[in-house]
């Protein structure tokens, strides 16, 4: 289950997904498969070849990839790899706003 998160922020990670860019988001997230996990950072783009090569960087593989018929398909980023990609991105503020309930 996803909450948390902002209209204006999910309208602005489509916009930028619809734009052909590399866009994420992170929102809390609860499911029972991860235990202590409570957030996730998805990580999408409409050019699946750029999120494909984006994400073969990190070591994700093209089989993790969310396919959504809407257009806004991601990779769902948890745990110590979400941290340790938004930091390499430069995009560790949008977790730290969510970090007391990491802890």
């Amino acid at each position: 289950m996803a909450f948390g998160i902002k209209r204006a922020d999910l309208v602005q990670w489509k916009q930028s997904i619809d734009h052909g860019n590399i866009a994420f988001i992170t929102h809390y997230w609860l499911d029972n498969r991860f235990p202590g996990i409570k957030t996730v950072t998805k990580v999408g783009c409409n050019d699946i070849q750029k999120l494909i090569d984006w994400g073969k960087q990190y070591g994700l593989m093209k089989e993790w990839i969310h396919h959504r018929k809407d257009g806004y398909s991601h990779f769902d980023l948890l745990g110590e790899k979400q941290q340790e990609i938004l930091e390499k991105e430069g995009m560790l503020k949008q977790l730290q706003s969510f970090s007391s309930l990491n802890q």
